[in-house]
């Protein structure tokens, strides 16, 4: 790890008003350090914790004088450590998590540290919700950035395609306001792009009135009801319901009783809409059964009990082209729970699988944001959980294999692939160098590079998916 000395940090503190500065051997240091997952954690050089976007401006000023790496981060959910710095500036947003509810304009605002929870227990004290993230404890920051889907993305579309403006400190430390009117171009590159091109303080939302529950929870089936479970997810996407969505994860049952298949279900109507939705699940008989009527804020809790901190991660994005093989999944199935057998350190990992209608995403043109991934594929994970370090290697080597079987599966079912086209998938589960994602913002690209060069042109936030400059011919 390189090291800051000690004269420059000092500098630093003094160019700060309110922030809260961390350095090697002081009191908090290591608590700041934490991230979702133990595979994220970087020695940083220094840690900034600002309250206020002048700190953050005067941090980055410094960074960029001392030619200091710099990281930021949000909920720090990246398994590969993309908001860590190994002894560079790392600007933790933690502390600057307000989120504010016009409930005149049905608009959120939620400041760049703020989780999903504090927007969704927010948003439901005066009855409005907005698309945002299905983990609760993920950042706003993140998910929004790379796009963001979430349980009311049939009907309203992506997270971007509610997103009405972003406060951003650029890389010159100039504090901007980006939206359709103001920034244009910017507005643009950061939704869908948006880690490329500054810290982004503040994110408004545009809000729907919800006041009724929606029927959800998770319904289990015991390994040989595989097959018909898939033949019945893939029927809500033959026949979609915008209201309607749902999850698929392939575990270990908590009590270690053996393989499972859990169903998400998810429908924004009454009980019994919901239940006519699911009938065909509930016919089924699941073991186990929680589904029912929940406020909205309590669907993004149901998969926290999974994606609890701590422990070592690898977050594999995986992608397919409805309708699901059932054979192609029996043998995906087997050989993950022979996986999990030989390696009992990984008996927390799990195979998630998403259900979403894309009618409403696909509405809006490919053009209308960077975001370069509007099409029928849908998007899942291979999420390996282990604690043995010296297995760090050969686990995500095993994560890769089980990402390339997908990968081989959407070649030959891709009708862009079979003309040679290749098609991008969601940015947030592609972890970078991801050879899966050969070209994450696909036709989009170019005007990305023009965005970057006007905005970043030194390529300071090079951490996710970093845009190249054009070169000069």
């Amino acid at each position: 790890m390189t090291t800051i000395n000690a004269s420059s940090i000092d500098t630093l503190r003094t160019r700060l008003t309110t922030a809260t500065v961390f350095a090697p051997g002081t009191d908090g240091y290591e608590e700041s350090l934490v991230r979702w997952s133990d595979t994220g954690m970087k020695r940083a050089g220094v840690v900034v914790q600002p309250i206020d976007p002048t700190d953050i401006q005067a941090a980055l000023i410094w960074a960029r004088e001392e030619d200091i790496d710099i990281a930021v981060k949000g909920g720090g959910h990246s398994t590969a450590g993309t908001s860590s710095s190994d002894g560079g500036l790392v600007i933790d947003l933690s502390r600057m998590n307000k989120v504010t509810v016009d409930r005149s304009s049905k608009t959120i605002t939620a400041q760049g540290g703020a989780t999903w929870k504090e927007v969704d227990d927010g948003g439901a004290i005066h009855g409005l919700v907005t698309v945002g993230g299905t983990v609760n404890h993920t950042g706003v920051g993140g998910l929004t950035l790379g796009a963001g889907y979430g349980w009311l993305s049939g009907q309203f579309g992506l997270t971007i395609d509610n997103l009405l403006s972003v406060t951003v400190v650029l890389a010159d430390g100039s504090l901007v306001k980006a939206s359709a009117t103001e920034h244009p171009e910017l507005f643009w590159g950061l939704r869908g792009a948006g880690y490329n091109f500054g810290v982004a303080v503040e994110f408004t939302y545009q809000a729907y009135e919800r006041t009724n529950p929606v029927y959800s929870g998770l319904m289990a089936f015991p390994p040989h009801q595989l097959e018909n479970v898939v033949q019945l997810l893939n029927a809500l996407l033959a026949e979609p319901d915008s209201r309607a969505g749902a999850m698929c994860i392939f575990a270990q049952a908590p009590d270690g009783s053996g393989p499972m298949i859990i169903v998400i279900c998810f429908y924004d109507g009454t009980k019994e809409e919901g239940e006519a939705q699911f009938a065909g699940f509930l016919a089924l008989e699941p073991v186990l059964n929680t589904v029912d009527m929940i406020p909205y804020s309590a669907v993004n809790t149901l998969q926290n009990p999974q994606a609890t901190y701590g422990d070592r991660k690898a977050f594999k994005g995986i992608f397919y082209e409805p309708p699901l093989a059932p054979k192609f999944v029996r043998s995906v199935f087997e050989d993950f729970m022979a996986k999990l057998q030989s390696e009992p350190d990984l008996m927390a990992s799990a195979i998630i699988l998403e259900f979403i209608d894309m009618r409403k995403i696909c509405e809006v043109p490919l053009s209308a944001t960077a975001f370069a991934s509007r099409n029928s594929t849908q998007n899942g994970i291979v999420y390996l959980r282990w604690t043995d370090a010296s297995k760090d290697l050969e686990h995500r080597s095993w994560a890769r294999e089980a990402q390339a079987k997908w990968t081989a599966e959407l070649d030959a079912r891709s009708k862009g692939r079979e003309t040679g086209e290749y098609v991008p998938q969601y940015i947030n589960y592609a972890e970078p160098g991801d050879s899966v994602v050969p070209n994450i913002y696909g036709e989009n690209f170019s005007r990305l590079q023009r965005v970057k060069a006007q905005y970043d042109p030194t390529n300071i936030f090079n951490k996710m998916h970093p845009i190249s400059l054009a070169t000069s011919k």
